[in-house]
């Protein structure tokens, strides 16, 4: 787990940042509240973590990059990351956790009409959002 060893404080800081609630992150991610209280645990015993399905849902829906959420080492010139989602498989086999990381992000990309949707929404003004949020009970 020595990527996530400052997850939690990580975490909160950009959760604060947002202005999102626990709640909020657990409606993106998927899980209940208490689940995400256990990401952000001070006490390393009762600390839980997030999978990977969880920190890409995250991470794309605040456009936050995966490198502000773990610990990355530095010393790397190649310019590679190397992608912590892969302890999160359940395979030894490099290409079956591959195959797992590629199946997650297809899940959770969005499709064409979905970043249509987005692309009209940001340009809209800041009434018609505000609109657009309030029929979606946001």
């Amino acid at each position: 787990m020595r990527y996530l060893q400052s997850f939690n404080r990580r975490l909160r800081r950009i959760r604060e940042q947002g202005q999102l609630s626990l709640g909020d992150v657990a409606e993106m991610c998927g899980v209940d509240e208490a689940r995400v209280r256990s990401w952000e645990a001070t006490d390393a015993r009762q600390r839980g973590y997030p999978g990977v399905s969880e920190l890409l849902d995250f991470c794309l829906k605040t456009e936050t990059p995966l490198e502000r959420l773990l610990d990355m080492d530095d010393d790397g010139e190649d310019g590679q990351l190397e992608l912590p989602g892969l302890a999160f498989s359940n395979s030894d086999d490099l290409s079956v956790a591959l195959k797992e990381l590629e199946q997650e992000i297809n899940r959770i990309q969005l499709s064409d009409d979905e970043i249509d949707l987005l692309r009209r929404f940001r340009k809209a003004s800041a009434d018609n959002r505000r609109m657009v949020l309030q029929l979606l009970g946001r």
